[in-house]
């Protein structure tokens, strides 16, 4: 089941148990259970630590529980966890087995005092690059915690199940049997949600830390450039994020980064947080902007008002919010978000395999989405507003190669129509002969383009009349002291590099602004 190479990493990972662990597995005469088999039998082989048994009396099969030795195990595997999933068995595995994870003692505090019982069923796709940070989470929660369980299901395995929950997107969460959330989600995030009673506290603290020199809103590529450049200044450096990182973590390939000739987005997003973490900059993650009061006068104190409560003060601010994926605002599709519609294709996708789905956009994103879904699904039609396609020519070459892709131009999607539950089709006008047709399908992913995360600033600065942050050469916004970089300002190329320079540009002219103060 595992490679040679594969193995020896395993090994290295599994030297750190520091307790036996078992693994029991309930499994039936699938071709699925065959390799579940193959695979604990590879763990088995490179650690004394590691016993399987198979003799597991879970319905779901084939599936298989980690715990430690002796223990009542909390964290179960339905499917293989290969892929993506990987790493998850692995920490699973260490954590189980003694070592401890890496996280900051208050969240571990934090985590062992909720009471309650919480049964988490997580449903995932091997593709996905956002679901393990989700069965991690909750894998690290249920080892901390007796009282929390968590179960990742393939779903493309347990496809009776999927449509029972009616899963169309992932990762799906259910907790207590319940829908509890989808999408990716860190452990901070999950355990704000469990901790309701920690949000006041919170508050406090923020409102009482003391003025920053550079305070940074946005933990995406230009935020995390701009934080290390005012770090390394010696000032005063704090970063606010909905969530470090970005739309970064949404990204699957980056194959532009220079001298990295591929990563992948979380991966990159992680490095980034730990070069930030170095110069010991204060990242108060999950906690959105509310508003933005600036200061009086050229070297005013301005103050960051906070969704969740408390609010920040700082001589100068930078504002790095980044971009979200543009929405068609049609009727329709905030009905059927989840429910059919979707947004990316890599997580998505595996879950319509044999269905008929619709890409919207023609884009270099949504030719390169059409082209991975017709690997996937039994027809993919492609809907463009424009008379022709916008992609790459190489792009539009493959696409026309594919049998089962079908590109509609001249076309304006006015509807997604579903039965209560789910998508059942899309309706668009077409152009050309203003007459409006409908199409039959089961999915539709949108590909349009991105929208800057400014409307809390609309009256405090100036904003371009597409809703961009207007910036000069320097960064500087249209108010002094207040800079801004990245995707969400008028600077052209929405590129992971340029929104690098641009936060570490914007951090110099924040730099230069105060020693002028």
């Amino acid at each position: 089941m595992l490679d040679d190479n594969t193995k020896a990493q395993v090994r290295a990972y599994l030297e750190k148990l520091q307790r036996p662990i078992q693994l029991v597995a309930s499994l039936d005469e699938s071709k699925s259970a065959q390799e579940m088999r193959a695979l604990l039998a590879d763990l088995a082989s490179l650690s004394e630590k590691i016993v399987v048994r198979h003799d597991g009396a879970d319905l779901r099969r084939p599936s298989f529980s980690v715990a430690a030795a002796g223990d009542a195990p909390r964290i179960r595997f339905a499917g293989s966890p290969m892929g993506h999933e990987c790493t998850s068995l692995i920490l699973a595995s260490r954590q189980c087995g003694g070592y401890p994870p890496k996280v900051e003692p208050e969240v571990i505090e934090r985590i062992k005092g909720l009471t309650g019982k919480f049964a988490f069923e997580t449903y995932i796709s091997l593709d996905c690059h956002n679901c393990p940070d989700v069965i991690q989470a909750l894998n690290l929660m249920a080892v901390v915690n007796p009282n929390i369980s968590n179960t990742m299901i393939d779903g493309t395995l347990f496809r009776a199940a999927v449509e029972a929950k009616r899963v169309l997107a992932v990762p799906m969460i259910f907790m207590n049997g319940e829908h509890f959330g989808q999408g990716r989600t860190s452990l901070e995030e999950i355990l704000a949600r469990l901790d309701t009673g920690a949000g006041t506290d919170l508050a406090a603290k923020l409102a009482a830390k003391e003025t920053f020199d550079v305070l940074i809103v946005g933990g995406g590529p230009a935020g995390a450039a701009a934080a290390i450049y005012a770090a390394r200044k010696g000032i005063r450096t704090g970063v606010v994020a909905e969530r470090f990182g970005g739309q970064v973590l949404d990204t699957l390939a980056i194959e532009n980064f220079i001298s990295v000739k591929h990563t992948e987005g979380p991966q990159l997003a992680a490095a980034l947080e730990q070069h930030v973490n170095e110069y010991g900059v204060d990242i108060m993650n999950l906690q959105r902007a509310e508003a933005l009061l600036p200061g009086q006068g050229d070297h005013g104190v301005h103050e960051l008002q906070l969704a969740g409560g408390g609010a920040l003060k700082a001589k100068t601010i930078i504002l790095a919010t980044g971009a979200r994926w543009r929405e068609m605002n049609v009727p329709g599709e905030n009905a059927y978000r989840g429910k059919g519609v979707a947004y990316c294709p890599h997580c998505d996708g595996p879950l319509f395999k044999g269905k008929r789905v619709a890409v919207i956009g023609g884009g270099n994103s949504g030719v390169e989405a059409a082209i991975d879904l017709a690997g996937i699904v039994a027809h993919v039609t492609l809907l463009e507003f424009d008379s022709k396609l916008r992609a790459d020519a190489v792009l539009q070459k493959k696409l026309a190669s594919l049998p089962n892709v079908t590109i509609i131009k001249s076309a304006l999607t006015t509807e997604v129509v579903g039965d209560g539950n789910k998508v059942t089709g899309v309706v668009y006008t077409d152009r050309m002969t203003n007459t409006s047709q409908q199409i039959e399908l089961e999915g539709i992913f949108v590909q349009i383009g991105l929208l800057p995360n400014t409307d809390w600033l609309k009256g405090t600065l100036n904003l371009s009349k597409h809703g961009e942050i207007e910036v000069d050469a320097r960064g500087q916004t249209s108010v002094p002291g207040i800079y801004a970089a990245g995707d969400c300002t008028t600077t052209p190329y929405k590129q992971i590099i340029i929104a690098m320079g641009e936060g570490a540009k914007a951090s110099l002219s924040a730099f230069d602004h105060l020693i002028r103060a």
